[in-house]
């Protein structure tokens, strides 16, 4: 793996595990303790250590425990936690100003984001772009547009996906818990199709039939009603499903056919994390808006819908917009992300990340009878646990793997519709004698659970 990329913003952290005190350790007991008193119980946590420093692939905690980072923030910081140049450019920023509202006054910056989606999205059509703080606020915006641009009202969504927390983006969502629950009742004219999950298929006969579901779920909600499909082009949260090969552009062909603005969330799975940079490349389709997020800023709060002129005009001056939409500070963090894509080297990494994964991962499929599938692009992995002849769902099994590893000094994270998936979302900065060990690590610990 290419070294340069993995040491040159992180000089000053040890890229190396090290387990100083028991995970947590007593400095982090101690404050998540006062977190208890003063924070609402209503937000979770996966592994309750307090952060002191983090780049690279390495989280250090106020124990002085080395964690290997196999989740970068949920896919936001791809390049290192305190990237240099990030820093740099937002350290600039904020000397001169950190905000004026762009819908009040403007600044370059908001435009050279915009103008980089613009020419950098898959498509090759006139394109705008609008900034947002948020995911979910992309995901809501994009629905805006699409209404506005049909001036039709429903949205059409997918199995196992994830689109937010939002009142609007939550109904998009497919999980209840923990979602959804108790936050109802949800919005109206959102409407659900069955996926094409290659192992746990909805319907039988393959693509042609996934395909055949989701006409069959328009037809009957009236094609002329949808305004937007949404899709993700491999699932997050619904367990990092790469769909069937032809689903997504049998969907392009739907919405050509009725006239429905095709959405590509790319929240999570875009900017370079499936070693192209969007994931929709692979399956050689454009949006007709495509969404981003997570590591468009590296970990700055920033947000984007990107997609045809006549699309992102169609709303009225004023309809979109918000406060703190395409921040300055975020804007700088954005074109410091730019510059680093530009040589091709992080997109080689991410394709090497999944390679060595593969490598140390897929043998576990026949030396054990619980690892139901590895899959993934680049850097977004996952590893599903299921009996492998009734693909029961382990999601014991997962969680207790996960938990293996945070004690072992790697930081895993676990999600699916079932929750026994465990996902890998290492920045694509990570160096491979670091990568190998986290994974060694997660290998052995599926190993001596397995049993």
């Amino acid at each position: 793996m290419t070294e340069t990329l993995a040491a040159r913003d992180a000089e000053t952290l040890t890229q190396t595990r090290h387990l100083a005190t028991a995970i947590p350790g007593p400095r982090s007991i101690q404050l998540h303790e006062e977190r208890v008193q003063q924070v609402s119980s209503g937000l979770g946590i996966t592994l309750p250590v307090f952060v002191s420093r983090a780049d690279g692939g390495i989280i250090e905690d106020v124990d002085g425990n080395r964690l290997i980072d196999f989740a970068s923030g949920i896919a936001v910081t791809s390049l290192g936690a305190s990237n240099r140049r990030v820093a740099q450019r937002v350290a600039k920023q904020l000397e001169a100003f950190t905000h004026t509202c762009f819908m009040v006054t403007e600044y370059e910056s908001f435009t050279q984001v915009c103008d980089w989606l613009n020419r950098n999205t898959p498509g090759d059509f006139d394109k705008r772009t609008a900034l947002f703080s948020t995911g979910a606020e992309a995901v809501e915006n994009a629905v805006k547009i699409a209404r506005a641009a049909t001036g039709r009202a429903n949205v059409l969504v997918f199995d196992e996906a994830y689109h937010g927390r939002s009142l609007l983006t939550m109904g998009m969502t497919a999980k209840v818990n923990p979602y959804k629950l108790n936050f109802g009742p949800m919005p109206e004219h959102v409407i659900r199709a069955a996926s094409a999950n290659p192992l746990r298929p909805a319907v039988d006969g393959g693509v042609e039939a996934a395909l055949a579901s989701v006409e069959a779920t328009l037809v009957e909600h009236d094609p002329a009603s949808f305004a937007a499909m949404v899709i993700e082009p491999i699932q997050g949260e619904g367990g990092f499903i790469v769909p069937m090969a032809g689903f997504i552009p049998g969907l392009r062909q739907l919405a050509d056919k009725y006239g429905i603005v095709l959405v590509i969330d790319e929240i999570q799975a875009g900017m370079g994390r499936t070693g192209t940079l969007f994931a929709s490349e692979h399956e050689g389709v454009a949006g007709d808006l495509i969404l981003t997020a997570k590591a468009l800023a590296n970990g700055v709060p920033l947000s984007a819908v990107t997609g045809r002129t006549e699309l992102l005009n169609a709303p009225h001056a004023g309809g979109l917009g918000g406060t703190y939409a395409g921040n300055p500070l975020a804007c700088e963090a954005a074109l410091a992300v730019f510059e680093q894509f530009e040589d091709g080297s992080l997109l080689e990494n991410a394709r090497l990340i999944e390679r060595v994964a593969r490598e140390v991962l897929e043998p576990l499929l026949e030396s054990t009878d619980v690892v139901a599938q590895v899959r993934g692009r680049g850097a977004m992995l996952a590893v599903e646990f299921a009996d492998r002849v009734t693909l029961a769902p382990r999601p014991e099994l997962a969680a207790a793997v996960s938990k293996a590893c945070h004690a072992r000094g790697v930081l895993t994270l676990t999600c699916g519709t079932h929750g026994n998936v465990l996902r890998l979302l290492p920045p694509l900065v990570i160096g491979e004698a670091l990568l190998r060990d986290g994974l060694e690590v997660l290998a052995q610990n599926i190993i001596e659970l397995a049993g």
